[in-house]
Order: structure tokens, then C-alpha cells, then sequence
């Protein structure tokens, strides 16, 4: 009786790509990002909008605007890169979006009078 190796193939294959495998295992080393200084560190834009819309929100009595600078500080947070200069400008907003939100929804704040 006669047996027959299913790995026969297998195996050979196997020996074949490790001898002609270029790459180095001993030589790999994990990706470290380079270290950029917080002055040459892309420009926040989502962050920035939050600010404008906060303040439009705030300021004009826009609801939609509030609600829009809540995302972008959602956004703002998600993507931050520099901890000390973005959580300053993302909290100035959120509290923008919020203060807007509850002088809008609660009533709060002067109310433009019906002229008669």
C-alpha cells in the first residue's frame, strides 16, 4: 500500500518562498511618527467653524447654527491633534453652541418686541 503526502506540495512551496523572501524580520522596527511642533501643525478648520457658529448661534438667535457648532466641536474633538491650544478653542465654541441652544430652546435672553 502506497501513502501519499497531501503536504508534499505545500511544504515545498513553503521552503521556496522563505529562501527567496528579500525582506529582513531582524532588521523591522515599529513606525514612529515624526515629531511636529505645535506652531507648524495644520490649521483646526472644523474647530474654527465651530467658534463661528457658536457665536452666530449665540448671538443671533439661529438654531440651526448652534446645532451646526455642537457637530463641529464633535468633529473638532474626534480629529485633535495639539491637546493644549485645541481643547481651549473647542471648549470656547462648545460653550458658544450651548449657550446658544439653551438661550434659544429655554427663552432666556431679550426677546425682540412686536412693533406696533
Amino acid at each position: 500500500m502506497c501513502v501519499v503526502s497531501t503536504n508534499f506540495g505545500y511544504r515545498d512551496r513553503e521552503m521556496a518562498s522563505q529562501s527567496n523572501d528579500p525582506r529582513l524580520p531582524s532588521a523591522a522596527r515599529p513606525y514612529k511618527p515624526p515629531v511636529i511642533p505645535p506652531q507648524e501643525l495644520p490649521v483646526d478648520y472644523s474647530g474654527f467653524i465651530a467658534v463661528i457658529f457658536g457665536v452666530f448661534g449665540a448671538m443671533f438667535r439661529y438654531k440651526a447654527c448652534s446645532w451646526l457648532a455642537i457637530i463641529f466641536c464633535a468633529q473638532s474633538l474626534a480629529n485633535m491633534r495639539n491637546i493644549e491650544n485645541d481643547l481651549k478653542q473647542i471648549s470656547m465654541a462648545m460653550m458658544f453652541g450651548i449657550m446658544g441652544l439653551v438661550t434659544n430652546y429655554m427663552g432666556l435672553g431679550p426677546r425682540p418686541s412686536p412693533k406696533s
